[in-house]
């Protein structure tokens, strides 16, 4: 009996033995879905080459078909360092990922690789935005008035001086009209920043309201939206007064853009959108199906898209947005 025993126990571990060192078939990265739905997302942007999103854990991937199929981006160094913004130049190759840790990569193809330009672990401040104003050179903004400056397309970069008083501010995001003349940096406690020569000199505006601003939206003539905390947004054009934009209740916005009809919007908490249908003076809101909170959205030229939320990637369509609006209206009534 103990010989049979031993003689089974030899041939089970023979034939793990066997199974423990066959070849065996393992998913490519290619092959296996990447979770985006799982994944924290501050950002989103359309390159030349393709949809490119950032976020927790130094996150970058990449879409080359409108979102269907996700891939990671390679990096040069993987530091897992929240990224806050993803950027491109006009161009849509020339790009820049930034992040905590004054985190900064550069792309030369759309997203698809990059290469780190700065990372400072011990006293890097988050980096929460940065902009191509002009040719090679590049602004970044961040925590407690940092400002970085590039001068060679984001390969080194030095400490940039703004006006006295942002100091211990923090600026969460530089944004620049379409022509490219025309920039504002807004943050906490009211900061506006304006340039109107290409990000050369900046002035800083009067305050006009003591909140946090998360972002700004260029209008038509000469306009601008800034908005963020608590539905708190206001409209200028010009070098008109600032007026505040009407928004029905409390929600903080953190990302939008210019829809094909030319509609405002705006996402933010809770799974909200805002609509304004006159360059921003009024908006509409409509809740998405959810509860997340919604930092970023990138269209297609056929109005739909993508947002980036706390809760994941997740599709954006006009319909849906007509349809949560329509669903808000009657239960209204």
């Amino acid at each position: 009996m103990r010989i049979l025993v031993g003689l089974t126990m030899s041939a089970l571990m023979a034939v793990a033995a066997v199974q423990a060192f066959s070849p065996r078939h393992t998913q490519s990265l290619e092959e296996t879905r990447l979770a985006v739905e799982k994944i924290h997302f501050n950002t989103l942007a359309q390159s030349k080459a393709a949809l490119v999103a950032g976020g927790e854990l130094g996150k970058l991937l990449y879409s080359k078909d409108q979102g269907k199929d996700w891939k990671v981006a390679k990096l040069s160094q993987d530091r897992q360092a929240l990224i806050t913004q993803v950027v491109f130049a006009s161009d849509g190759l020339r790009g820049l990922a930034v992040g905590h840790e004054g985190w900064i990569l550069r792309t030369t193809d759309g997203g698809l690789s990059w290469t780190e330009a700065a990372f400072d672990e011990k006293n890097g401040e988050p980096i929460m935005s940065a902009a191509n104003v002009q040719g090679e050179r590049w602004l970044a903004v961040g925590s407690f008035g940092r400002a970085l400056q590039s001068q060679d397309d984001g390969k080194t970069w030095a400490p940039y001086a703004l006006p006295e008083g942002v100091e211990d501010k923090h600026m969460n995001r530089i944004v620049g009209s379409s022509d490219g003349r025309d920039w504002l940096i807004v943050g906490e406690r009211g900061l506006v920043l304006r340039s109107q020569d290409q990000g050369e000199t900046w002035k800083q505006l009067p305050e006009f309201y003591n909140g946090s601003f998360y972002n700004a939206q260029p209008l038509p003539r000469d306009g601008w939206l800034v908005y963020g905390m608590r539905g708190n947004a206001f409209v200028s054009h010009g070098d008109g007064p600032w007026q505040r934009a009407e928004i029905p209740a409390p929600v903080s916005f953190f990302g939008g853009t210019m829809l094909p009809d030319g509609k405002i919007l705006l996402v933010g908490q809770g799974s909200m959108l805002a609509t304004s249908q006159d360059d921003g003076a009024h908006f509409a809101l409509s809740r998405l199906a959810g509860r997340a909170t919604l930092m970023d959205i990138a269209l297609q030229p056929d109005g739909s898209g993508w947002l980036a939320s706390d809760a994941g990637l997740m599709p954006y369509s006009p319909t849906a947005t007509a349809q949560a609006s329509a669903a808000q209206a009657a239960g209204a009534k």
